[in-house]
């Protein structure tokens, strides 16, 4: 098996990677993290937290960041990242994550959201575009 989790460093994210970690664990299973990040969008960047305020776009430093908050919570844990373009919708970012779960063969896609047990499906959800690939299961995730 294998477990995949979109991750965009927030802490729905995070929890949702603390989960497969802790289940790949249990199951002896691979855990890989995708992160997908529009192209020189500081603004995004810093919305993400993955930037500071005035802090110039630094794909490095990004992923950087990115890559070792993973290893914080799952050091076992495969790492990749996407860039996506510049502009920002919730399927420029979920399609790169489907292709990922699809390549890799996920078993499992583990989405952290806010919406989970009310509406996963706004107009800007990433989570929902992902939920609907029917190639793997979806583990919704929320923060407590």
């Amino acid at each position: 098996m294998t477990f995949v989790v979109p991750f965009d460093g927030t802490a729905h994210a995070e929890t949702a990677l603390v989960r497969a970690h802790e289940l790949g664990a249990a199951l002896d299973e691979s855990v890989l993290v995708i992160t997908v990040i529009p192209d020189r969008n500081a603004a995004y960047a810093r919305e993400q937290g993955w930037l500071d305020a005035g802090e110039a776009f630094d794909i490095r430093t990004i992923v950087s960041t990115l890559r070792e908050q993973v290893a914080s919570v799952a050091p076992d844990a495969g790492f990749e990242w996407e860039r996506c373009s510049r502009s920002v919708s919730g399927n420029r970012i979920a399609k790169p994550i489907r292709k990922f779960a699809k390549r890799n063969d996920a078993d499992m896609v583990f989405i952290g959201s806010d919406n989970a047990g009310r509406l996963l499906t706004t107009a800007s959800s990433v989570g929902g575009r992902i939920a609907t690939d029917g190639a793997y299961d979806v583990v919704l995730v929320r923060s407590n």
